[in-house]
């Protein structure tokens, strides 16, 4: 048989590229660039081309896995899921359901099928013990959400295209490519603006790539929220507001003027470490400027102070008139009406529930990973003793992962739903062979409300599963039916099940058979902001006219403005700038004096050819002199006695690491930067091979390390030293 040529999209990162997969009977030999795509235009990133030697790795994992006393052995599907509902039934029967628990990672999000059955999963069968990446990652962003607008997935994103002004603040889209916006070609974007004109500003502790190719403010670790803070006191101080807009858009403008009033650009300046006449000139000009957009990413999520931070940034573009503005931070809309029905139904919310560990409250249903050790080995009622995970791999991701890693063993049950066995799974009773992207139907729901130029694409699976590997959805089903629960049939879900059974019974042909993901997502897509309505609407979206456009659908020019007062869902329609919680941070917002054993701080980062914690067993992004380096400023290193190469240890108060000094003066003097996702103990060989450090390590699970609002790990600005690795 010939090869073969299908279009299909990258699902790695938020760009979502268009890829073009070859295939030959029944094997990918090569992934490219899809140049039919009508938004990447063939690019893609070495993650995505690379993604080949996933697909064939020989360390997958491909058959349902059981733990022996020699390590694991290969077992049917039916042995394996049987005997994983009658330990199940017996935990629930001894303990009930709310000792069972579910991490999912990052991957998740990129399949549509996953994240809506472990939602209809948990749903049903009314789970407490919910974790996800997402404390690790952009939780305190849905928060923010929650406080400003009322509604949890109601997230804006720069208006790239139309921006004058853009300010980056702990991101670096040059290499992540545009996290939490779906942006393809983001450098083109990024270079456009100053070619029409207008400027980017990157404010980042270390000089990233992003950084060099623009204007840098290097700002100490963890100084965010003091100058964003500033940055609102200078407009407010100096009439620099856009009072038209409070007037229309905003309550809690004098609130929020006060709060902020002590945060002059001379109190903030030994925390930030700027200059209070630099931090002036970029508030004015952000205020001046014709159209502005302020963008954060992870590194303004992983502080003290992350939804603080996340509600500034908001607040920044409400006080300058550039939220829901043409240039500035503007609503994408929905493929699905997550945020409409969520709102109507109440499915999964803010603070509903709280853990019972910390009494965090739980955000989209999740509760903080940090404290998911804690709450498998404190006894009391409902204490966590079965543990799913699925995509996912804690132990290395979480803060300080050998106390998950050691807790884990404590658990009564413990199945993986993944592609490898990885640092987390290894102890696992059952690791249950996963399709990867390739092998499976996608649509990238979530994404398409976080696309300056709105576009979707739909695409059937590529490729047969390889061995045994099933889709996330379906081992989900399998276990639910095993306890006797029917995703979206119980619980808080039966609104939804109801409504999902009516709307099947209307089609022709239809019926009240279990759901199938296919099937929901085409009701969803039909009924949704641009559904056709069963045939209603001309032109309107089905899965059916997806299918007509492999290689992707540009829905719309631009997101449109105007739309603020639908997707804000307070009573009032109106933003909120001083929700309570809020205006306390602010209010009681102060730093601790340095420790001196610890002067220094260090934060994380990405590279372009790592993805967290799971692209190190890819031969093609491990060529070279590949080695994860910890990067320091020459000054630092030097008062340390470290030379440029030589091995340094790094402590802080909870954990220490070793790995090669890189000295740099790409970073700002007492900071120092490690690559994350290192540092691996599983059964990927070359990963292995690849040796480093974990840098989660010198985090922390107590429960004052935990940001209170949202449950967002401390992993950035943390407390370290360092010295030469041969020092006791």
């Amino acid at each position: 048989m010939s090869p073969r040529e299908i279009p299909t999209y990258c699902r790695i990162c938020e760009p979502l590229c268009g890829l073009i997969a070859t295939v030959e009977d029944g094997r990918l030999l090569q992934l490219r660039a899809d140049k039919e795509h009508p938004l990447s235009r063939g690019n893609a990133c070495p993650k995505g081309i690379a993604f080949t030697a996933v697909q064939n790795d020989p360390d997958r994992v491909l058959h349902p896995l059981r733990r022996t006393a020699d390590g694991f052995e290969q077992v049917s599907w039916d042995e394996a899921l049987d005997d994983i509902g009658a330990r199940l039934r017996g935990i629930i029967g001894e303990h009930g359901r709310r000792s069972l628990g579910w991490y999912f990672g990052n991957p998740s999000s990129f399949s549509y099928s996953h994240t809506l059955w472990i939602v209809g999963f948990q749903l049903g069968a009314g789970l407490r013990h919910i974790y996800s990446a997402g404390s690790q990652d952009i939780n305190n962003r849905f928060v923010a959400s929650h406080l400003l607008y009322g509604s949890l997935t109601s997230v804006p994103v720069p208006d790239l295209d139309r921006t004058d002004f853009l300010l980056v603040l702990g991101a670096n889209p040059v290499v992540s490519h545009g996290s939490a916006m779906s942006v393809p070609r983001i450098r083109e974007k990024l270079t456009a603006i100053t070619k029409r004109g207008g400027r980017v500003v990157v404010v980042d502790p270390r000089r990233t790539e992003t950084a060099r190719l623009f204007e840098h403010v290097g700002i100490r670790p963890d100084g965010d929220a003091w100058l964003l803070a500033s940055l609102l006191q200078v407009i407010f101080a100096e009439g620099l507001e856009d009072a038209q807009a409070l007037r229309r858009q905003a309550a809690g403008v004098r609130e929020l003027r006060t709060a902020v009033s002590r945060f002059t650009p001379e109190l903030t300046a030994e925390i930030t470490g700027l200059e209070p006449e630099r931090v002036r000139a970029l508030a004015r000009d952000l205020a001046r400027a014709d159209a502005a957009a302020v963008y954060g990413r992870t590194g303004t999520c992983l502080g003290r102070h992350a939804t603080l931070v996340a509600f500034l940034i908001d607040a920044l573009a409400v006080v300058t008139g550039n939220l829901d503005a043409p240039g500035g931070l503007v609503f994408g809309k929905e493929l699905v009406a997550v945020s409409e029905l969520n709102a109507r139904l109440g499915l999964i919310g803010y603070g509903k529930n709280r853990s019972r560990i910390g009494d965090f409250p739980d955000v989209l249903g999740t509760f903080p990973a940090a404290v998911m050790a804690k709450e498998i080995t404190t006894p009391g009622d409902g204490r966590l003793r079965a543990l799913f995970t699925s995509a996912g791999n804690p132990v290395s991701s979480v803060p300080n992962g050998r106390e998950l890693a050691a807790a884990l063993k404590q658990l009564d049950l413990f199945v993986s739903i993944d592609l490898y066995v990885n640092d987390t799974n290894r102890t696992a009773d059952y690791i249950l062979p996963a399709t990867t992207w390739l092998e499976r139907d996608d649509i990238p729901l979530p994404f398409a409300a976080l696309a300056p130029t709105p576009y979707t694409q739909y695409t059937e699976r590529v490729l047969e599963p390889a061995g045994e590997a099933r889709e996330e959805w379906q081992i989900i089903d399998a276990i639910a039916t095993r306890i006797g629960v029917q995703p979206f049939a119980a619980g808080p879900a039966r609104p939804l099940g109801r409504l999902v059974s009516a709307l099947r019974r209307s089609i022709p042909g239809g019926s009240a058979a279990r759901p199938t993901p296919k099937l929901l997502l085409d009701l969803a897509l039909r009924t949704g902001p641009y559904g056709d309505r069963f045939g209603l609407r001309r032109g309107g979206l089905s899965l059916a006219e997806l299918r007509r456009h492999p290689h992707g659908l540009i829905l719309s020019d631009s997101i449109p403005t105007g739309v603020l007062r639908k997707v804000v869902q307070h009573k009032d329609r109106r933003v909120r700038l001083a929700p309570p919680e809020i205006i306390a941070e602010l209010t009681t917002l102060t730093t601790s004096p340095p420790d001196p054993s610890y002067p220094l701080r260090v934060i994380g980062m990405r590279e372009l050819k790592s993805h967290n914690s799971w692209m190190h067993n890819a031969e093609p992004l491990m060529r070279g002199p590949r080695r994860q380096s910890a990067r320091i400023h020459p000054k630092d290193a030097a008062a340390a006695g470290i030379p440029d190469g030589t091995p340094c240890r790094i402590t802080s108060p909870h954990g220490s690491i070793t790995l090669p000094a890189l000295c740099t003066e790409d970073m700002t003097p007492g900071t120092i930067a490690v690559p994350h996702g290192w540092g691996h103990n599983g059964g990927w060989q070359l990963a292995n091979a690849a040796g480093g450090a974990n840098v989660n390590d010198l985090t922390s699970t107590n429960l004052e390390d935990i940001e209170r609002l949202a449950g967002m790990s401390n992993l950035n600005g943390v407390p370290v030293r360092i010295e030469p690795a041969g020092i006791d």
